[in-house]
C-alpha cells in the first residue's frame, strides 16, 4: 500500500479545520439572520391575510410604501426612506446636474414667469429669455392652481427628449411656440463669490454636492488673484450632503498630520480617521465661517474641523447638530433607504450630534424652541451640555451633544421686523415685485455692465419704497407708514438685492445683502482686528 505523502498529513487537518472555522462562520450568520427571517415569514403572514381576508380592497404596494417611512422613524430622524422618484431627484442634485431646459421661475396668474435663463442651457439656445411668460407645456394650458413641483415635472425629462412650450412675450402679440431640446443643467453649490473688502474674499456655499470642492477651490483661487488674503466661508443655511466636499475643503487650510473628522460605527468597517496632507493651498489665510441653526452635517464637519485645530473663527449661531452618518443601500425597485451606520466626531472627539430620543417631531421642533427661549438671540440663552467638554489642539474649552457652538456669536436682529414686512413676505411680493420692475425696465437694464452701475442709476430709496408700496396695496397689502418705515432699511435692500439678481444672477444677490447682514460685517471688523490669526486662542 501507498504510503500517505507529507502534503496530505499536512492538508487534511488544515482543510478539516478551515471547514470547522467556515462552518462557524456560516452558523453564526445564519443565527444573526433567524430574527429577520423569522419576521419576514411573520410580515407575508400578514400581508397574505390582508390581501385575502380584509373586508375591502387594497393595494399593497401602497400600503408597504406607506408603512416603510414608519418603520424607519423608530430608529432615527435621519435614517429614511427614498421612493424611485425622490431618489433621483436627491442625486440629481447632489450630482450637480439634472436634465431640463434650463430656467429658473415663478408661478403668476396662470402663467410661467421666467426668472433666469441658465448660460448654454436649451432655453437659451432656443432664445427664450428673462420675462417671457410660458402659458402652455406640450400644448397643454399652464393653470392657475398648478406648483412649482408640477411645473419641474413637466419641464424635466430623460436627456434627449422634447418639450413644446408656449410663449408670451411684451413686444409680440402672438403666442410664439418654442420646442427644446432638454439636456443636462449644472447645479451651481457655490452661489456668489467676491472681494468684499480690498483683502478679504467672501463665498457662500449652499450645499456640499459631488463638484462642491471644486467650485470651491476655484472660487478661492480667483479670489486670491483679486488679491485676498483673508476669506469668508458662508455655510449658513447649508444642511450639508457629501462629507468628503467638507473634508477636501478642510485639508486646504491645515498643516500635515492634523486630524479632521473621525467616524465610529457598530463594526471597525464603519471607524474611519481623515488627516490633513499638508497640501492645502490656504494654511496661512485667516479664516471666518459664519454658521446658524440650520448648518448642519457636512457643514458641522468642517466647521469643526477648523474649530478644533483653532484655524477658523466660527461666527453666528449655534449649528443644527447632526453627527450621523447615513449609507445608502438601493433597493430592487430603484428606492432607496439612508441608514444610519456610523457617528462622527470632530478632532477634540466631539460627537455634535443633539438628543432624538424623544422622537422625529420634538427633534425637529427644537429649533422653534431656540425661537422661543431666545437662543437665536442672547449668547447667555445658548443651550450648553456641560456634561461634555472637550479640548480644542492649543487648550480651548469646546462642548459636544448638540451642534457647533461659534466662537463669536452673533444674534438675530429683529427689530426691523413689521407686521408689514411679514405681511409682504408672506405674499411673496417682494420677489413679484421685483419681477415685475425687471419685466417693465428689461431693455435699460439689459445694457447695464453689471449690478453696481445699476446700484448707480436705481430709483432713490424713497421713490423705490413708495412704489412697491402701491403694488404692495394693488396685491391686498394696505400701506402702513409707520411699520414700513421701521422695515425701510431692510425693504429696500431686498428689492435692490433681488432686482439685482434677477438681472445678473446671485453673483449680485450677496454682495448687496450683505452690506446690511450683521454677522458678515461682525466677521469682517474680527478679520480686520485679526482675531482669526492662527492659532485662535479666545
Amino acid at each position: 500500500m501507498k504510503p500517505k505523502s507529507t502534503h496530505q498529513h499536512i492538508w487534511l487537518p488544515l482543510a478539516i479545520a478551515v471547514a470547522v472555522v467556515v462552518g462557524i462562520f456560516i452558523g453564526r450568520h445564519f443565527a444573526s439572520m433567524r430574527p429577520v427571517a423569522e419576521n419576514d415569514r411573520k410580515l407575508n403572514a400578514i400581508l397574505n391575510l390582508i390581501a385575502n381576508d380584509y373586508v375591502d380592497t387594497t393595494n399593497l404596494h401602497d400600503l408597504i410604501e406607506l408603512s416603510i417611512p414608519e418603520i424607519l422613524s423608530q430608529l432615527d430622524p435621519h435614517t429614511s426612506y427614498l421612493t424611485a422618484d425622490e431618489l433621483k431627484g436627491a442625486t440629481d442634485d447632489m450630482n450637480g446636474s439634472f436634465t431640463g431646459i434650463g430656467i429658473s421661475f415663478m408661478l403668476d396668474d396662470g402663467a410661467i414667469c421666467v426668472q433666469n435663463v441658465v448660460p448654454g442651457s436649451p432655453s437659451e439656445k432656443m432664445g427664450i429669455v428673462a420675462g417671457d411668460r410660458i402659458v402652455s407645456i406640450n400644448d397643454s394650458l399652464v393653470t392657475k392652481d398648478m406648483t412649482s413641483t408640477e411645473v419641474m415635472k413637466q419641464l424635466k425629462g430623460p436627456k434627449g427628449t422634447k418639450v413644446k412650450v408656449g410663449i408670451k412675450r411684451q413686444d409680440l402679440k402672438k403666442t410664439l411656440f418654442i420646442t427644446l431640446t432638454r439636456d443636462d443643467i449644472p447645479v451651481n453649490t457655490v452661489d456668489a463669490s467676491y472681494m468684499i473688502d480690498k483683502n478679504t474674499g467672501y463665498i457662500k456655499i449652499n450645499q456640499f454636492g459631488r463638484h462642491t470642492y471644486d467650485e470651491f477651490i476655484t472660487s478661492m483661487a480667483s479670489l486670491m488673484d483679486d488679491g485676498a488674503k483673508r476669506y469668508i466661508i458662508d455655510l449658513r443655511g447649508n444642511g450639508g450632503g457629501f462629507m468628503e466636499m467638507a473634508v477636501l475643503m478642510a485639508n486646504e487650510f491645515l498643516p500635515a498630520n492634523q486630524l479632521i473628522v473621525y467616524t465610529k460605527g457598530r463594526y471597525k468597517r464603519d471607524d474611519n480617521e481623515v488627516w490633513s496632507d499638508g497640501n492645502g493651498s490656504f494654511q496661512d489665510a485667516e479664516v471666518a465661517v459664519l454658521i446658524d441653526e440650520l448648518s448642519a452635517s457636512a457643514s458641522e464637519i468642517f466647521a469643526g474641523a477648523l474649530q478644533d485645530n483653532d484655524r477658523a473663527l466660527i461666527v453666528g449661531c449655534r449649528s443644527f447638530g447632526k453627527g450621523l452618518v447615513q449609507k445608502e443601500f438601493v433597493l430592487p425597485d430603484s428606492s432607496a433607504i439612508r441608514l444610519t451606520t456610523a457617528r462622527y466626531y470632530t478632532p477634540s472627539g466631539r460627537c455634535i450630534q443633539k438628543d432624538y430620543k424623544e422622537g422625529a417631531l420634538i427633534y425637529m421642533n427644537e429649533l422653534s424652541d431656540r425661537i422661543s427661549n431666545g437662543e437665536l438671540f442672547s449668547r447667555d440663552s445658548m443651550k450648553v451640555d456641560k456634561s461634555q467638554v472637550f479640548t480644542t489642539l492649543h487648550g480651548r474649552t469646546v462642548y459636544g451633544g448638540g451642534g457647533i457652538m461659534p466662537d463669536l456669536f452673533v444674534g438675530i436682529d429683529t427689530t426691523w421686523i413689521s407686521s408689514y414686512y411679514r405681511d409682504v413676505s408672506k405674499a411673496n411680493l417682494l420677489v413679484q415685485y421685483a419681477f415685475n420692475y425687471c419685466d417693465k425696465n428689461r431693455a435699460s437694464l439689459n445694457k447695464m455692465s453689471d449690478y453696481m452701475q445699476f446700484l448707480r442709476m436705481a430709483p432713490s430709496d424713497d421713490a423705490l419704497l413708495k412704489d412697491f408700496a402701491d403694488f404692495a396695496a394693488d396685491n391686498g397689502v394696505a400701506p402702513r407708514w409707520y411699520y414700513i418705515n421701521r422695515s425701510r432699511e431692510a425693504i429696500v435692500t431686498q428689492l435692490k438685492a433681488l432686482i439685482a439678481r434677477d438681472i445678473f444672477g446671485y453673483q449680485a444677490l450677496y454682495p448687496i445683502l450683505n452690506r446690511n447682514d450683521k454677522t458678515v460685517q461682525a466677521a469682517l471688523k474680527a478679520l480686520n482686528k485679526h482675531k482669526a490669526a492662527f492659532p485662535i486662542t479666545e
